[in-house]
């Protein structure tokens, strides 16, 4: 069977009508919408029920891995690699929250192309040999973004796993944010801005760990001058490393690949 068969029946399992009755009242629709350019509020009434009623369709086959297999072939068969792992499959098999993370993506993509592609170039076509409902093509059209937006999502991941690690080694992170070259002085870069918005916002030890770090003053020494212990300034600068990357997740703040884990084992290395 086809892929754009396979489509169809999964498309078939979540619309109730038949599919002949559906390509009609499709092919009605689409010559009402081409009266308005396919613009305005009838069409935009069109595709929020369109990007709706392709959720659950989108979801099922996501969960059961027909969608991503699908995909895969499309891209195999003109040459383009695409490979998705088995870790990967399990997970948007087991996860809703992830599957709805690449489906959401994917339809803003698909929303976009399936009206250029399908109705104002004429893609779809009521009338040819085996003709397929909109839904159908609409699908099909999302097996061709979902490349675009799985690579990112994984990149997204990976940049996730860095941060993650990058948390083990609080101390290196703020020893380096001195080191890195600025287009300034150092500390006016670096304390300013929505840096400084963030360190304004913690208790006044950490503001002083974080300041004490950058200037180079080792954990017994920050502990000295602030009447404390060294487990407590580390402590205290975890806690603010963990602020700064979850601001970085939100895009809150940018902070240099130098600043990873990778960058710091870098500079180690370099050291030696």
């Amino acid at each position: 069977m086809s892929d754009n068969g396979v489509i169809a029946e999964a498309v078939d399992g979540f619309l109730a009508d038949p599919r002949v009755l559906r390509i009609q009242r499709d092919a009605a629709l689409v010559a009402d919408l081409a009266l308005g350019g396919f613009e305005g509020l009838e069409y935009e009434v069109f595709e929020e029920r369109l990007l709706k009623e392709s959720m659950p369709i989108l979801r099922g086959m996501l969960r059961s891995g027909t969608f991503i297999t699908l995909s895969v072939q499309r891209f195999e068969k003109r040459g383009i690699p695409f490979f998705v792992s088995s870790e990967n499959r399990q997970l948007l098999h087991s996860s809703d929250a992830e599957r709805d993370d690449i489906i959401v993506d994917v339809l803003m993509h698909s929303r976009k192309t399936f009206r250029t592609r399908a109705l104002l170039n004429g893609g779809w076509n009521p009338n040819f040999k085996g003709a397929c409902c909109l839904m159908t093509f609409f699908i099909g059209r999302c097996m061709w973004d979902f490349r675009r937006v799985y690579l990112r999502w994984v990149r997204e991941r990976e940049r996730i796993a860095q941060v993650e690690a990058a948390l083990l080694d609080p101390e290196a992170f703020f020893r380096l944010l001195t080191a890195l070259p600025h287009h300034g002085e150092p500390e006016a870069i670096l304390f300013s801005g929505a840096f400084m918005e963030l360190l304004d916002a913690q208790p006044a030890e950490t503001r002083a760990v974080v300041r004490l770090t950058c200037e180079g003053y080792a954990d017994g020494e920050i502990a000295d001058r602030l009447k404390s212990t060294p487990g407590a300034v580390r402590t205290r600068r975890y806690r603010f490393k963990k602020v700064l990357y979850q601001a970085a997740s939100e895009r809150k703040i940018w902070i240099p690949a130098q600043l990873h884990v990778n960058g710091v084992r870098e500079q180690q290395r370099s050291a030696v």
